[in-house]
């Protein structure tokens, strides 16, 4: 048996790496906004700290007097030197005092010596300090620098100078740097261990479905239906499991029934095949007579033929979905054509003893009329001339509506070992005269039509719709089935009577 290519990749691998994926996007979009949230707070706090610096500068210029002296100050870089003995910039600031934009006069802060040394630099504070705006720079070794210049007239406008405060970013956002690798390494080893988690926990949940996958290979390359699926937990999976273990049954027994129905069915079959057989083989085709003895006796063994295939594939229908075809049935109509057609079948004392009070039902009125004259049919067949047959149907509200259809003898009944036999497929009574020996469909067909309805028939089972004379009495064969009421309103019973044979 060709067996189907394999995935290349894994469901439980498919559901893992998705997994992993998410875990992995939400982490990176976690950390971006983590690093925008944290880069704009430093951004603000680089500009709060600038400014602070400034407006103490500014404060110290426009109050203009050396506190030391009393006096006004004499000039730019004395006003620098007193702001620079009161101030210590942070690790990440450099003060520098520009004075008449010629020199670096005073400055503060780590690495300061080298950086004011710098041409770079000092051009680029000259060109900050000339229009006392701000300004960018990268320098090698240095990194990124904001220069914010402040300048200033002492002296009446005679001497002009300017405060400039570079802020290192580098190492402003070091620790911002630290974080994210900090986060980036946390991140790392949480995605390991979530895609650890998942790929254990995905085979764990899938363990059922690879259980599945195996034993359907097993069933399609051994046949063997009756492997089961073990059942654990409560879940969705165990549900999908508790299911294919019934598909498995009910296949299981499909098989079954279907091997021992065509096992019986040639057997059957075969029977008729022979006498065909073997009469034509013995037939003189010279005699007239034998001709047509011969001919009629062929006949008669293809119309029981036609009828074997016929209540074979009525059957075979009996578990598709259209063979019933539900519709309203009025019961008291039923009822009365029930006990009109059965009175064809033979010559017995017909009665009907009871009919049911509900106005219309919903089921297949000719399935059930099937059903019905079957029972009376095999009623025929095991009662004398003359002996009493009894119709009867019943409506009870209980389950949605319950139908209950019955037929009474008066006969022998059936002895107690074979009630449960005669209900198999050709299945025959013991002790039945030639004439009357059927294939042993009836019941089948009848037991089909039962289940068809979410119903059963029964042999001699009491029910309270029965008369107490019906119990115990000859055979009393009662089909019920589910049958919902369409409309309650309740029909006069019919005057239970004696139905006489028409030809008598």
């Amino acid at each position: 048996m060709p067996h189907l290519p394999h995935r290349s990749v894994s469901v439980r691998t498919r559901i893992t790496a998705a997994v992993a994926a998410l875990v992995a996007a939400s982490l990176a979009v976690a950390g971006l906004l983590v690093w925008a949230i944290e880069n704009q707070r430093l951004e603000e706090h680089t500009q709060e700290a600038v400014e602070q610096e400034l407006g103490e500068f500014a404060t110290l210029a426009a109050d203009g007097v050396d506190p030391s002296t009393g006096e006004p100050y004499p000039g730019v870089a004395a006003l620098l030197r007193e702001f620079f003995e009161r101030n210590v910039p942070d690790t990440d600031e450099l003060l520098v005092g520009w004075v008449e934009g010629r020199d670096v006069r005073y400055y503060s802060g780590q690495d300061a010596d080298t950086l004011v040394t710098d041409p770079a630099f000092v051009s680029a504070v000259a060109d900050v300090v000339a229009t006392g705006g701000t300004s960018r720079l990268s320098l090698p070794g240095a990194g990124d620098l904001l220069l914010v210049a402040q300048p200033v007239t002492v002296d009446g406008g005679e001497q002009t100078g300017a405060l400039v405060v570079v802020t290192r970013l580098d190492v402003t956002f070091s620790g911002l740097a630290e974080t994210m690798r900090t986060y980036t390494l946390v991140s790392l080893v949480a995605l390991l261990l979530v895609t650890a988690a998942a790929f254990a926990l995905t085979g764990r949940l899938l363990a059922p479905l690879t259980s599945l996958r195996r034993t359907a290979e097993e069933v399609a390359s051994s046949a063997d239906l009756s492997t089961r699926l073990p059942e654990r937990g409560n879940d969705d999976v165990t549900a999908l499991t508790r299911t294919v273990n019934q598909m498995l049954a009910r296949l299981e027994d499909a098989f079954a029934e279907q091997r021992r129905f065509l096992d019986d069915a040639g057997h059957e079959l075969r029977t008729p095949l022979t006498v065909l057989r073997g009469h034509l083989e013995l037939l003189d085709g010279s005699d007239p007579a034998d001709v047509a003895e011969t001919r009629a006796l062929l006949l008669d063994e293809v119309d029981r033929m036609s009828r074997l295939v016929g209540d074979l594939i009525l059957l075979a229908k009996s578990d598709r979905p259209d063979f019933l075809r539900p519709g309203p049935v009025d019961l008291a109509r039923l009822s009365e054509d029930l006990l009109a057609k059965a009175t064809g079948l033979g010559d017995r004392a017909w009665r009907l003893e009871a009919v049911g009070t509900v106005g219309t039902v919903e089921a297949d009125e000719q399935r059930l009329t099937q059903a019905v004259l079957q029972l009376a049919s095999n009623a025929v067949r095991h009662t004398d001339p003359g002996g009493e047959i009894c119709l009867g149907t019943a409506w009870r509200p209980d389950d949605g509506g319950r139908l209950r259809l019955w037929v009474r003898d008066t006969g022998p009944g059936v002895p107690e070992a074979e009630r449960e036999r005669i209900f198999e497929r050709f299945a025959r009574a013991p002790g039945q005269p030639p004439e009357h020996e059927g294939f042993g469909l009836g019941l089948s067909i009848v037991s089909a039509i039962a289940g068809a309805h979410d119903g059963r028939v029964t042999l001699d089972e009491e029910h309270p719709d029965a008369p107490p004379d019906a119990r115990h009495r000859g055979a009393l064969f009662t089909l019920e089935v589910a049958a919902p009421a369409i409309s309650v309103e309740p029909h006069p019973a019919p005057t239970a009577q004696e139905v006489p044979w028409p030809a008598s």
